[in-house]
């Protein structure tokens, strides 16, 4: 028996526990598909997007045909997710994009699609913050005369958060589940009474008219509503905490896009009839992010739309902690593999979480939240407040990042099985690939050549090429990474995007 500590540890009761590389490995079998689906759905936030990014797209673009667009987006979407499936029956790891792009595009690429993630998927939850302590801080006024400073909820979520992050992810996927559940019917009793109850033009079909989408604000349109499907691309992240994640992971992205294009479609089409299609951008841009509630006060009642209030808000919980537990599990494997310090690629205790990575997202979510707070010295309701800056800045960042993931992501697939010879096996699958990432290159240039209309800058703004910079900064940062380790360790530069097999070898090196 070897006495190398770093091979073997004493137990309290004196015998000797597993290799330690196994903290390097998150817990499988944690999660079925329902836990899985449910994982990746709760980061869409459903009542978000129907009362927060419809309405905005209605007002901001003036594009009548929005449920078209989460069709079409629907259809890019899945045209991505059949590589991107394909791609997780070879490769388990909870990096995901940057493991698919190491595997496809070389270490130094992996390398470079990591930090991008790790400040992609940060920022799309720690943005949320802000409109999550703006909407707690207003139902408190409303409901029980309590005025509070909306860093005050941002806070104590963000506590909240972090420590549902070190439970065991299954526990965390009931709580997102019965959240979601919740969500979703409100949303459907909403669009069974809008279709029950039309506006003066009746169930008019117009929204799905592709004479809607004509105009100049198309590919803005297209840059929010993409946003609304962001969740569906984090099932890899947790392949390795299912039982059989070749087959539960691509079934997970399926029913999720599938599940979100039409979904969102109804929905959105459900807003142009209650209100009909000649007046929802004029009654979005009167309502804002009050026009669904608006609607469901005259068909539903006050009691439903306070109900509905309080979900909005549970939502967003839900929303942050979906974020989290991915930021938490790209940190882990970003760790395990020498892109962050080794505390990061340990898990912690009997529920297997990767605490450290969980400990990392509240920080960052914390100071962000500290940050934003003291610079707030206007009204919330003023469209320069720095709370709700934070939201449409940090989730704009967020959505490009993930954007340009998806794009170099589809790149790698077709690269991967090209290099092992599948190409001709592969052939459908690589050419569904190529298509999606130029349709998602075209989104991602319309993001950044239109991102002062995402942020409500002005057309001088600096903060037109400060903010989607940041992406541009964390890929150089991680490629720079990447090649410090090429030239001066190798050996981590060849784990890049290994992940958990890395750790296997390791195991069976040294027995």
């Amino acid at each position: 028996m070897t006495t190398d500590s770093s091979r073997t540890s004493t137990t309290a009761s004196g015998g000797i526990s597993t290799f330690k590389g196994e903290e390097r490995a998150l817990r499988a079998d944690r999660l079925g598909t329902g836990g899985l689906l449910l994982s990746v759905l709760a980061a869409t936030a459903p009542l978000m997007v129907v009362a927060g990014v419809m309405p905005t797209t209605f007002a901001v673009m003036g594009i009548v045909g929005q449920p078209l667009l989460f069709v079409v987006l629907g259809v890019v979407l899945i045209l991505f997710s059949v590589g991107y499936a394909e791609m997780s029956r070879h490769v388990h790891n909870a990096g995901a994009f940057y493991a698919y792009i190491s595997r496809g595009l070389g270490g130094t690429a992996g390398a470079g699609a990591a930090l991008v993630a790790l400040v992609a998927y940060n920022a799309l939850q720690v943005g949320i913050y802000g409109i999550f302590g703006f909407e707690v801080s207003g139902l408190l006024a409303t409901y029980a005369d309590v005025q509070i400073a909306w860093w005050i909820p941002a806070l104590v979520a963000a506590l909240a958060v972090g420590l549902l992050g070190w439970l065991k992810i299954d526990v965390n996927a009931r709580v997102l589940g019965v959240l979601l559940v919740i969500e979703v019917l409100l949303v459907v009793v909403f669009d069974i009474a809008a279709i029950a109850d039309p506006g003066k033009e009746g169930l008019s079909l117009h929204a799905f008219n592709p004479d809607t989408l004509t105009g100049a604000g198309v590919g803005t349109a297209l840059c929010f509503c993409i946003a609304a499907f962001l969740g569906f691309e984090q099932a890899p992240v947790y392949a390795e905490e299912t039982s059989r994640p070749h087959v539960l992971v691509p079934r997970v992205m399926f029913l999720a896009v599938g599940g979100v294009a039409v979904f969102f479609a109804l929905s959105s089409w459900a807003l142009t009839v209650a209100t009909g299609p000649a007046a929802i951008v004029g009654t979005s841009q009167k309502q804002s992010a009050g026009l669904l509630f608006f609607l469901t006060e005259s068909r539903l009642g006050g009691t439903f739309t306070d109900v509905l209030h309080v979900l909005f808000v549970t939502g967003m919980f839900a929303a942050l902690l979906s974020f989290h537990n991915v930021v938490a599990r790209y940190a882990f494997a970003m760790g395990r593999e020498g892109l962050l310090p080794a505390a990061f690629g340990r898990t912690s205790g009997s529920s297997g979480a990767p605490g450290t990575g969980s400990l990392l997202q509240t920080v960052v979510a914390v100071v962000v939240v500290v940050a934003f707070a003291i610079a707030d010295d206007k009204p919330a309701g003023d469209p320069t407040a720095p709370v709700l800056q934070l939201f449409t800045w940090f989730g704009n960042i967020g959505a490009l990042g993930v954007i340009v993931l998806m794009a170099a992501a589809s790149l790698s697939v077709v690269v991967f099985f090209a290099r092992r010879g599948a190409a001709g096996t592969q052939a459908w699958r690589l050419v569904t690939s190529a298509l999606a990432g130029i349709a998602l290159l075209v989104i991602a240039g319309y993001t950044v050549k239109d991102f002062e209309v995402l942020v409500g800058a002005g057309p001088d703004s600096s903060l037109s090429w400060v903010l989607p910079g940041i992406i541009g900064l964390a890929a150089l940062a991680g490629v720079a990474l990447g090649l410090v380790l090429r030239v001066r360790a190798p050996e981590k530069h060849a784990r890049i995007g290994l992940g958990n097999e890395a750790f296997q070898l390791d195991k069976a090196a040294s027995s």
